[in-house]
């Protein structure tokens, strides 16, 4: 899976599948997602999404603070309420967890994509990816901090 950002108001989602076949020495590959539809979702900018348990999660910036918006379609979106007024800059999922990072340390995480909750952070740097991986969530930010979960 990619994660594209979108210029302006508009919106691409992208899951480009890779495939490779190795038999008896032989390779084949192939790629899903040859043709892109552009998409104008109604609001400025998003600043990452990600997919996993049937639902794309998208994060960006509000007036407000921040804002999280869900689709099961990846074109049309729902905003769903934030715990915090903290800017999100990144989301993955992983094991069941989608998790969201962002301004001042802010961590939030969500079986759903729905409801959030905020984590309790030991950094107070803005967090501006997080990644899962190998059992692992890794969030990365400002002067070099690293956190990981669990």
């Amino acid at each position: 899976m990619k994660t594209l950002r979108p210029y302006g108001a508009r919106l691409l989602v992208a899951l480009v599948l890779t495939l490779t076949a190795y038999n008896a020495g032989a390779s084949s590959r192939s790629e899903v997602s040859a043709t892109w539809t552009l998409r104008v979702p109604g609001f400025n900018h998003l600043n990452s999404v990600t997919y996993g348990n049937g639902l794309f999660v998208a994060v960006r910036d509000s007036p407000s603070g921040s804002a999280i918006y869900t689709s099961r379609n990846g074109r049309s979106w729902t905003e769903q309420p934030s715990p915090t007024t903290k800017l999100l800059r990144d989301v993955a999922y992983g094991n069941g967890l989608f998790v969201a990072v962002g301004s001042e340390g802010t961590i939030l995480t969500s079986r759903d994509g729905v409801r959030w909750m905020r984590r309790t952070s030991p950094t107070r740097d803005w967090l501006s990816g997080v990644a899962y991986g190998n059992g692992i969530f890794v969030a990365v930010g400002e002067r070099g901090t690293i956190l990981t979960s669990p």
